[in-house]
């Protein structure tokens, strides 16, 4: 089966696409899409939209529904997370951490090696129009910490020593994919236990944050 991922490296939906790959142990090819490259997804699944998995029968968008394709043997169990009467719960968390580290990291990202003068200029341009001018952000960098502290706090104290279990799982990817983007905010810094628990999915994963991009640059 001949796997192509087409992502960006900072989007935290493709981060945790990479991290199942790398803990499935599944060979793919990967292709950095520059940001400003509105036509290869649009001839790939007909949207702006990444991740992209193509495979030999077709493309796939959807994080979790690439996982889910991905998992043959079902260790991610996508499916048991899917219908847990805690989904909804937890996705909402993520939602509110997903919000805050945006807001921290966004300035930050732009100027990471994944991103051209071009590609800048057009990520800037959609990203303030719904969040503001990134100078803004970065001014009120407190307040977002401050929003965010109280869901770091509540996932550390469910960690045992991962998310809710003695077990690796999904939502480790779920959470670390999320929090992993914090590591570009010079300003922000994690507790000792969050960086430990965030290594340890690191290391589980076979992750390399900018690997893809090096591999292919």
């Amino acid at each position: 089966m001949s796997l192509t991922l087409y992502h960006y490296v900072h989007c935290p939906f493709c981060v945790r696409v990479r991290m199942a790959l790398g803990y499935l142990k599944v060979e793919y090819k990967s292709k950095v899409v520059p940001y400003d490259d509105e036509l290869t997804p649009e001839k790939l699944t007909g949207k702006k939209m990444l991740p992209i998995l193509a495979h030999d029968t077709g493309a796939m968008n959807e994080s979790l529904d690439i996982i889910q394709y991905l998992d043959k043997n079902n260790a991610l169990k996508v499916d048991e997370y899917l219908t847990s009467h805690s989904f909804k719960e937890f996705e909402s968390l993520l939602s509110k951490i997903g919000s805050e580290v945006h807001s921290l990291a966004m300035p930050y990202w732009i100027y990471t090696p994944e991103f051209t003068e071009t590609s800048r200029q057009y990520f800037l341009q959609k990203k303030e129009q719904k969040r503001g001018p990134f100078s803004e952000l970065v001014k009120n960098q407190k307040t977002f910490v401050d929003e965010l502290k109280p869901y770091l706090e509540k996932i550390e104290k469910d960690l045992n020593p991962f998310y809710q279990s003695t077990h690796f799982g999904l939502r480790d990817i779920l959470i670390a994919s999320h929090l992993w983007g914090l590591y570009v905010v010079p300003e922000f810094q994690f507790s000792e236990k969050m960086h430990q628990y965030l290594q340890s999915i690191k290391l589980i994963c076979n992750f390399n944050y900018h690997q893809d991009f090096w591999s292919q640059a």
